[in-house]
């Protein structure tokens, strides 16, 4: 699944690895242990962008990583309430999430990471948003580490790649 290859790419690839593989899982089980040593404490800051698309929208919704294991931990057990049909957990995560797109220059990476695509829930709705994170991350001591985000942007084209 990892569009990047381990040998020839080996920074999106481990990029792409945390923040696909690894996040799904962890966010299926609610197990913040997972992908908290992906994250550079110091500093750290997570803007909301409340599905706008004007910066004067935009707030800063965590100060400090413990306010956003917080979030993430209280998001992750709605999540796992909800009832997919013909999908576990992790695949519906899976299945709806798409990072196609990591910029690096020296020591720092923006990664695109999008989320559309319709998985069925067994109340008869479905879980269909479209909206997108944008993670920065430093490279610190050797490894990648998210300093902070912009998430909940609205997906303006509904997740077709336009280039």
């Amino acid at each position: 699944m990892n569009p990047f290859d381990s040998s020839t790419d080996s920074d999106r690839h481990f990029i792409w690895h945390r923040l696909v593989e690894v996040d799904c899982e962890a966010f299926a089980k609610g197990d913040w242990s997972q992908i908290e040593g992906d994250f550079a404490a110091d500093g750290f800051e997570g803007i909301r962008c409340c599905y706008s698309a004007d910066p004067d929208d935009w707030r800063i919704a965590f100060a400090h990583l413990n306010g956003y294991r917080d979030s993430w931990l209280a998001a992750s057990e709605v999540f796992r309430a909800l009832q997919p049909v013909g999908y576990s957990h992790r695949e519906a995560l899976l299945a709806r999430c798409h990072l196609e797109e990591i910029e690096i220059a020296g020591d720092r990476a923006l990664a695109h990471k999008k989320f559309y695509g319709e998985v069925p829930l067994a109340d008869g709705s479905k879980l269909a948003d479209c909206r997108q994170t944008l993670y920065r991350l430093h490279k610190q001591n050797g490894t990648w580490r998210i300093v902070g985000f912009f998430g909940q942007l609205p997906l303006l084209n509904g997740g077709a790649i336009a280039r």
